[in-house]
């Protein structure tokens, strides 16, 4: 209790403040006049009044937040966040269960994408506008945003940052302060988004579809205000312009803040992150347009690149838009790109998986064990661009890919032993913890996931938790260590 209750002090405080959130759908329930206004209301002061109770029955256990509280604030964070921002999808759909409304709201703030709504093409347009202002929220991560204010409730925010922060190099710092790391991060965030909104309202979007698919572009969400996700809009302006921006999320939001503040490109270039996720993924582009097209899938190798590109792109960044049913292709296309889910998304972005980093230290470290067998005296420096990179850190790594693999294979066999066929359990975990999205066969990109019963539902939210936070932060909780003083 010594650790829990002062957890829970701030946590009331997040989430008095997590609901102002609730005001951008509640002027979209105006200006559309869709009759959800009186919901958002409600669910706005649920939320007020639940922050402010909280709050005040564990204010006598305040005290400033040690680093192992950081881990217990991040997941109880999202996964509290995540059950009072069901409140508008049950008050509005009174026949959708907490199930179905706390998957879609955990993987709208997971930014993976995943739905199990239909019919949003007439849904009303402040849900569709929560569902994406999730994503967008979701995507910098509210511990993240909650960093910039907490100073301001008294309580300091470093321990919050590394606990949330992507990526094994997390303690490298842009600002002085944290607190100014975190507004720089959101500053870039915001202004990234809003050039978004305005080059998809220029490639012809009307201004609330603009807004929403910003969102969850920028977040690398993916939730759409359509059935047919991208695919119903059918314009090559619309898929060209998500997909540089999409490529823009999935790289580390540092180099973006660095680039800006330097007013240079170069940023980019001693990046190798950067450098190898366009490598990997252009490459890949090319690669399965020109499969695609050898098979006779598409007649006309451009329209093959076209589609290839949007699908391909949404799904290495572990977006989740979609533009055609890639499921129908041969099988090797959406294994390669569920692959690369994996391992592309750069750290400090707001894509999930495995990061590029680890994938880049981890081939590195397989590389000095082969260098070793050969020249067992050499020192060999585990290095990336001119760092040089700590053994603690390559540990890390090999860590944090044994998690990773034991739950996806652990999560897998609970969807198969709940009656899940292999391929639609397999490709579910994946898309889950990677935060990507669709999957393949009865979770695929022309299907969405109403069809999973509770259980298997219960075990897809659980696995989107465990990628956007990383493993680490939620398996930690579960260990006798954590708990003792």
């Amino acid at each position: 209790m010594g650790t829990l209750l002062p957890v829970l002090n701030v946590l009331g405080r997040l989430l008095a403040v997590f609901s102002l959130t609730y005001i951008i759908p509640m002027i979209s329930a105006v200006i559309y006049r869709d009759g959800t206004l009186a919901d958002f209301v409600a669910a706005m002061l649920i939320s007020l009044v639940s922050g402010v109770v909280l709050w005040a029955s564990t204010r006598q256990h305040y005290r400033e937040l040690r680093p192992r509280d950081g881990f217990l604030l991040v997941t109880l964070s999202w996964t509290l966040m995540a059950a009072i921002a069901t409140l508008p999808l049950l008050l509005v759909y009174e026949q959708m269960s907490f199930t179905d409304a706390y998957f879609e709201t955990t993987s709208g703030l997971t930014t993976t994408g995943s739905t199990v709504m239909t019919d949003l093409d007439h849904a009303p347009p402040s849900i569709n506008l929560w569902r994406h202002q999730l994503n967008w929220m979701g995507g910098m991560g509210i511990i993240v945003l909650a960093v910039a204010i907490l100073p301001m409730l008294g309580v300091g925010g470093m321990q919050l940052y590394k606990a949330e922060t992507p990526g094994p190099l997390k303690d490298t710092k842009l600002t002085a302060r944290i607190a100014d790391t975190a507004k720089a991060l959101w500053y870039v965030y915001a202004g990234i988004t809003v050039a978004c909104i305005l080059c998809l309202r220029l490639a012809g979007m009307n201004w609330l579809d603009s807004i929403c698919h910003a969102f969850a572009a920028l977040g690398l969400g993916g939730f759409s205000t359509r059935d047919a996700s991208v695919g119903a809009f059918d314009k090559p302006a619309v898929e060209f312009v998500l997909i540089v921006f999409m490529m823009i999320a999935a790289m580390n939001f540092s180099t973006h803040f660095l680039a800006w503040r330097g007013k240079s490109l170069r940023a980019y270039w001693v990046d190798k992150e950067c450098l190898t996720l366009l490598f990997v993924v252009i490459g890949s582009c090319f690669g399965v347009a020109l499969y695609l097209h050898w098979n006779d899938v598409y007649l006309n190798y451009w329209t093959a690149l076209r589609h290839v590109s949007f699908n391909l792109v949404s799904l290495a960044t572990d977006c989740g838009f979609v533009s055609v049913d890639y499921d129908k292709w041969p099988a090797f296309a959406p294994l390669w790109m569920l692959f690369l889910s994996c391992i592309c998304a750069s750290s400090g972005s707001t894509g999930g998986g495995i990061k590029m980093i680890r994938t880049i230290i981890l081939a590195k470290q397989a590389y000095r064990e082969l260098v070793k067998l050969v020249h067992p005296a050499v020192v060999n420096p585990l290095r990336v661009g001119n760092s040089v990179v700590a053994n603690e850190i390559a540990f890390s790594v090999l860590g944090f890919i044994f998690l990773y693999f034991v739950s996806v294979v652990g999560m897998t066999f609970l969807l198969v032993m709940s009656g899940l066929d292999f391929t639609s359990s397999f490709s579910a975990v994946i898309a889950s913890i990677n935060n990507a999205g669709p999957g393949l066969n009865a979770v695929g990109p022309a299907t969405n996931y109403e069809s999973l019963t509770d259980f298997q539902t219960w075990v897809c939210s659980i696995t989107m938790l465990l990628g956007r936070l990383e493993i680490f932060s939620v398996v930690v909780l579960f260990t006798p260590q954590f708990w003792r003083k």
